[in-house]
């Protein structure tokens, strides 16, 4: 089965959470998470969950969690606390809790990053996607461009069909 056979079959609309790390924005001043929901809902998904929440491993991981557990959530995105200082734990939160690993989406995240506009800074980013108790998880740099090019090239042509994929064996 081709890769558009698999686009045809996946669903509508997929239930997202979007989650800003961040130890300083707010609704107000979080242009990242907003960019993020106004583009799902752009594109036909629903966002069922917004939060922002400190920087801090175990905060990341049980709101990773939660949202895990939720009826209400499918995929998971979160913005922010990516890049390598000590105060980054993205990263390390969310990776600890992926049953499989996208390692695709970072490299080609890092590839789009370097070729289109920071060049070889991109090598500081750590971008990374799987799965976690089904559910789709996606998490990307802070910064709004970042976001943009996230969603943009990757995330929103393939969300669906990374939940086609996810369900087909639950059916």
């Amino acid at each position: 089965m081709s890769v558009e056979e698999h686009r045809r079959e996946a669903p509508k609309t997929v239930k997202c959470m979007v989650i800003t790390v961040s130890d300083t924005r707010t609704e107000e001043t979080d242009k990242s998470g907003q960019l993020m929901i106004q583009l799902l809902r752009e594109h036909g998904y629903e966002v069922t969950d917004y939060r922002i929440v400190k920087d801090e491993y175990q905060v990341i991981q049980s709101v990773v969690q939660q949202a895990a557990a939720s009826p209400d959530v499918e995929a998971i995105l979160l913005n922010g606390g990516t890049g390598i200082t000590d105060r980054d734990t993205t990263y390390e939160a969310v990776e600890s809790l992926l049953d499989k690993t996208m390692p695709g989406f970072g490299e080609i995240f890092r590839y789009l990053s370097f070729a289109e506009d920071i060049g070889p800074a991109a090598i500081l980013s750590r971008a990374i996607a799987g799965i976690c108790k089904g559910k789709a998880v996606f998490s990307m740099p802070g910064s709004t461009g970042a976001v943009k090019l996230a969603m943009t090239r990757i995330i929103l042509p393939e969300l669906a069909h990374v939940m086609r994929e996810i369900y087909k064996d639950k059916k």
